[in-house]
């Protein structure tokens, strides 16, 4: 398998298929890494999440990362797939693979993968409480991603990999 795999789910993510995607009788090795839903978040109770997906944007990005993670390493195979929308306690909520001749490069390559996703991909989430209460994880700071705001909004806060220029409501982004 020579391209990489990038996906955004809706229903949940079939790690099996995943793993049998990255078969490559030239890989003595298949590192994953598989993010999972916890119960809690700094001290609270969590019941939940709820992850939004700019999915054009988060797929390009995806396949940028996958092709340097191809570039870096001496890998055969790479692939990731994110959730969106509701997620329950113990689904999974991201899953990445990088298979290699060697396990070094496949260790090395999913960790790089994984980084890369949480630091670049447009996904946000909003952990829901038992108590009820509802935040946005890792907003802080962009414009009009404030607890309450929409997806348009959020999207409109993600900078433009190009230009570096990064939207806002009233700015139309020339």
């Amino acid at each position: 398998m020579g391209a990489g795999l990038v996906a955004i789910a809706r229903e949940p993510i079939d790690v099996r298929a995943w793993e049998h995607a990255l078969d490559d009788p030239r890989s003595g090795a298949i590192v994953a890494f598989e993010g999972r839903v916890r119960d809690h978040s700094d001290g609270r109770s969590v019941a939940g999440l709820s992850y939004e997906v700019y999915d054009a944007l988060a797929l390009r990005e995806g396949e940028r990362i996958l092709a340097e993670a191809r570039a870096r390493f001496a890998i055969t195979g790479a692939a990731l797939v994110h959730r969106a929308g509701d997620l329950d306690i113990g689904d999974c909520a991201v899953w990445v693979g990088a298979a290699a001749a060697h396990r070094d490069a496949a260790f090395d390559a999913c960790r790089y993968i994984i980084d890369e996703v949480k630091a670049r991909l447009p996904v946000w989430k909003r952990e829901r409480f038992v108590d009820g209460d509802a935040v946005w994880v890792g907003a802080d700071g962009l414009p009009g991603c404030q607890a309450g705001a929409s997806l348009s909004t959020m999207a409109a806060a993600v900078p433009d990999r190009a230009s570096g220029h990064v939207s806002t409501a009233t700015d139309d982004g020339r």
